[in-house]
């Protein structure tokens, strides 16, 4: 992954967030987390559509060794990654909300564009 950011987890709590967070994503569309995790999760979840567009057999492989869901997959190859043929990158956005009322963390919707 690179540089990344921690979350404040242990990496295998982080990585299972984040392939959760990737999963409820590609399955929705939209979800509601904080600010710096769905930056977090822009990254990855860009990955997945770009593999996705690419189409073949080892694609769709490394895609269901990150995502939890068979059928998200089969979702993301049939339906999710034909939309974007034409779009080079940047395939979610990110609209803020205002911070939580509990912590005043940043809220943000990250959505499939």
């Amino acid at each position: 992954m690179g540089k990344h950011r921690k979350l404040g987890r242990p990496s295998d709590q982080r990585v299972a967030m984040l392939r959760n967070m990737t999963t409820s994503l590609l399955q929705s569309g939209r979800i509601q987390t904080t600010d710096t995790r769905a930056k977090e999760l822009r990254k990855l979840a860009d990955k997945m559509i770009s593999l996705g567009k690419r189409g073949d057999l080892h694609a769709r492989r490394q895609a269901l060794a990150f995502i939890y869901d068979k059928g998200v997959v089969a979702k993301l190859f049939d339906e999710v990654a034909p939309k974007y043929a034409d779009r080079n990158g940047g395939y979610t956005r990110i609209l803020k909300l205002g911070p939580r009322r509990g912590d005043g963390a940043e809220m943000v919707i990250i959505e499939l564009v």
